[in-house]
């Protein structure tokens, strides 16, 4: 890693693709870390998880880092919606609490939000968040 702070796809490898005996989380795994591995991003891994409780969404994915909203997506596939997918990891990386409304979110994603989570712990302020706490008051006028 950079010093950047980690940032975690998950993948569900149980969710059980329209084609019966298909399992797309396997290969949305590889296509993700594939396109990661091209672009040379070392902040975000990707990790196949095996149950997320969306079955009746496959395939369902979430992300998550420290100090930051997580989400859980469903009815997602490799065809359709990696570059969006992408294109979130992108985003959630910028984010400094993760939290972002449903039209800033790319393509299916802004539709298939099954939940949004608020961090455990909020991210650790800034330099610019401390100084806007630490600055003096000005008089009033």
């Amino acid at each position: 890693m950079d010093g950047t702070a980690r940032h975690r796809i998950l993948v569900c490898t149980s969710c059980k693709g329209t084609d019966p005996g298909t399992r797309p989380g396997p290969q949305l795994i590889d296509a993700l870390r594939s396109e990661l591995d091209r672009r040379g991003d070392t902040v975000v891994e990707v990790a196949g998880v095996a149950c997320m409780a969306g079955c009746s969404h496959p395939c369902t994915i979430g992300f998550q880092a420290e100090g930051k909203a997580s989400y859980v997506f469903g009815d997602l596939n490799l065809q359709d919606d990696l570059a969006d997918i992408l294109h979130f990891a992108d985003l959630y990386k910028v984010l400094a609490d993760g939290w972002c409304s449903s039209v800033d979110r790319p393509g299916k994603l802004r539709r298939s939000t099954l939940s949004r989570i608020p961090a455990l712990f909020p991210a650790a302020p800034t330099k610019a968040d401390m100084a806007k706490t630490t600055a003096p008051m000005e008089p009033a006028e």
